[in-house]
């Protein structure tokens, strides 16, 4: 039986459990909250639900969506969310690690991360279950597990949900600024290739317009043309980049098989930055047709994740291989900048991502958008549009105030990213069974949980420790002062 909860707080209808509302057997209408209350049995008698034995309602599958998107949109969404600047970040993250430590930490940290995004979604679900919501978000997931489980964690329940929109808006915004900075540096060398001489700013300066148009886009559906030709551009510019990466290969032996203790810190934030898309994974389950199809064992997000980690681990591992000590914070900067095919990787991958800024974009905007436009009841669309064109100026700032490109990437991925997808997945898998004691391996389940949010929070900790000591001391070792 489903535990009881103290207060349901949510907009979208609730569905009651007759087995846990025995006072109001009448069938009568009811509201709390303000939203309509709609009985568990009465909808298993609809159609589309098994008959026979009684189960309980899976409200994911009533889901009622005005733009669903396909099980290709969403593959196209999750490539593009992962497939960022973090990618070509990952020779300046094994420089940090060594060649063997890189790249076995690789696979291990994206089969964890993987794992993680599983723990995720599943909890969305049972919790959606438990509390007859069609969807939930990231930090409605956090709320709905503290207010589920243990008597100590209910009070909390509100701050857990205002800290994961905190770190979600963080993390995504400091995306979007690397992923604009990463624009302006890379068109600048191909500016200075075709003999046009420009400083980053103003490049900065000339992306604004495109960049404010492309971010009025409100609806995901809308976004998968974008998120198409993001990723076809993006694989193409990496083929070609492998091109470089594979000429000439010096033996393995020239580069460090494990580097300093020192740098690894900087290797984790590098790392946990290029697996960015754990703020985008439930906007996309909670957008799909067929959401049961996204954690299948061959679904979107194995497959989707599958192709991520085997580009990851190969560029980084062959663009160290290449380049060794000399790796900046993008493999693009390594390139040659008097190779037509090298400017033409710089074009295809800054291209690419510029239309993957509105996907990293969108994340921030579900949060905002509704704690603003409540103040303008009458001016709702207004509202949007300019909270919009202020966030993009604000990323505009930030980007052109970013001291240095490669620990920027590890200072965001150790801060947000590490939290994120490391430390409150398992925490709230931890949380939604705890109702449910007797559940079979809940030991291992518990030991399992506990280690992953220590390794994520060591991560944390180090990372950004370390992260701050390098912009602080104004080093210029990981990845240049692009401006």
């Amino acid at each position: 039986m489903a535990p009881k909860f103290r207060e349901p707080d949510q907009t979208t209808p609730l569905l009651l459990d007759r087995n846990n509302n025995d006072k109001n057997r009448d069938g009568a209408s009811r509201t709390c909250n303000g939203s309509a209350i709609v009985r568990i049995d009465e909808l298993n008698g609809r159609p589309g639900h098994h008959s026979g034995k009684p189960s309980p309602l899976d409200p994911v599958e009533h889901r009622k969506l005005d733009h669903p998107t396909t099980n290709l949109d969403t593959l196209m969404h999750m490539l593009n969310g992962n497939l960022g600047t973090g990618i070509l970040a990952m020779p300046d993250a094994f420089k940090n690690a060594g060649l063997y430590v890189g790249f076995f930490g690789t696979l291990a940290m994206g089969v964890i991360c993987t794992h993680c995004m599983h723990l995720l979604v599943r909890c969305s679900h049972e919790l959606c279950r438990r509390y007859g919501r069609p969807s939930l978000s990231y930090a409605e997931v956090g709320y709905c597990a503290l207010d589920s489980g243990p008597r100590w964690s209910q009070p909390l329940a509100g701050s857990f949900r205002w800290l994961i929109n905190a770190f979600l808006i963080v993390m995504q915004l400091g995306l979007c600024c690397v992923y604009y900075l990463f624009v302006a540096v890379n068109l600048r060398e191909l500016l200075e290739y075709l003999g046009v001489q420009a400083s980053v700013l103003t490049v900065l300066l000339y992306l604004l317009v495109p960049l404010a148009l492309m971010n009025m886009i409100r609806s995901l559906k809308l976004l998968t043309p974008t998120s198409l030709v993001a990723s076809v551009l993006a694989i193409a510019g990496l083929a070609i980049a492998f091109l470089y990466l594979l000429r000439d290969l010096p033996h393995s032996g020239s580069v460090r098989p494990v580097s300093s203790w020192s740098t690894l810190p900087l290797y984790f934030g590098t790392v946990m930055y290029a697996f960015e898309g754990i703020g985008v994974v439930l906007p996309l389950e909670n957008n799909m047709a067929h959401p049961r199809d996204f954690i299948a064992w061959n679904g979107v997000l194995n497959t989707g994740m599958t192709v991520v980690v085997c580009l990851y681990s190969a560029v980084g591992f062959y663009g160290y291989l290449q380049y060794g000590e000399q790796a900046q914070g993008s493999v693009t900067l390594n390139l040659p900048n008097d190779a037509l095919l090298a400017q033409l990787v710089r074009l295809l991958m800054a291209v690419a991502v510029l239309a993957s800024y509105a996907l990293q974009f969108y994340v921030p905007m579900t949060i905002l958008t509704p704690a603003v436009t409540r103040h303008f009841p009458r001016h709702r669309h207004c509202a949007e549009y300019a909270l919009r064109l202020t966030t993009v100026l604000l990323t505009f700032v930030l980007a052109a105030i970013i001291p240095n490109l490669g620990t920027f990437i590890s200072l965001v991925g150790a801060v947000s990213t590490s939290t994120l997808a490391l430390v409150f997945p398992p925490l709230i898998d931890l949380l939604t069974v705890w109702p449910h004691p007797n559940r079979p391996g809940r030991a291992w389940l518990i030991l399992k949980d506990a280690l992953i949010i220590a390794f994520g929070a060591c991560g944390f900790f180090f990372g950004t420790a370390k992260s701050l000591a390098t912009i602080l001391d104004g080093s210029d070792d990981y990845g240049g002062n692009p401006h």
